[in-house]
């Protein structure tokens, strides 16, 4: 009966061991992908007017503003590179690339497209005034993550990254 008991309480912990264990990635490695730069954090809200896209967003930063101008740019990103998912009355939307790398293989546009004050920008309009509160403004050990309504103007969005030669043409198959 003893014998039985120690090979039950065993049993036991080794499968409170395996789920940690299975997932094949450390502590570092999961920390490092929930950060990536392919992680936006979105939430649809609605449906805009043409060629629009509106959803609120979530950006993280050491103070409130570099924060919020997080949020933009993932928004925009968000567009580009990974699609909006649908909900609040509105479809799912395709990312404008779907190349795989892409962000990798244009890092030198992408990089200038989306500097403090980049290009990005004119893409994008705010829906929240003024500075979040509440819910949506949430102090972290390391500063602020907000959250912040945008529109975006997805279909100027997509002929200027077509017109770039970064994006393809829907109607030409570039």
């Amino acid at each position: 009966m003893k014998k039985r008991l120690n090979l039950i309480l065993l049993s036991l912990c080794v499968m409170a061991l395996l789920p940690g264990t299975l997932n094949g990635q450390t502590r570092k490695e999961r920390k490092i992908l929930y950060h990536s730069q392919y992680n936006y954090e979105i939430e649809p809200v609605g449906v805009g007017q043409d060629g629009t896209k509106v959803f609120k967003v979530w950006g993280v930063g050491k103070d409130v503003n570099e924060a919020i101008m997080k949020a933009k740019a993932d928004a925009v990103a968000a567009c580009i590179f990974k699609g909006l998912t649908g909900g609040a009355g509105s479809a799912p939307t395709p990312p404008i690339i779907s190349e795989p790398n892409a962000e990798d293989k244009y890092a030198d546009y992408f990089e200038t497209f989306f500097e403090v004050g980049g290009k990005y920008l004119q893409y994008i309009a705010v829906t929240t005034d003024g500075d979040p509160s509440g819910q949506d403004r949430l102090k972290l050990k390391k500063g602020y993550k907000v959250a912040i309504y945008v529109q975006v103007m997805y279909d100027a969005l997509r002929r200027q990254l077509e017109a770039d030669k970064i994006a393809r043409r829907l109607d030409t198959g570039f």
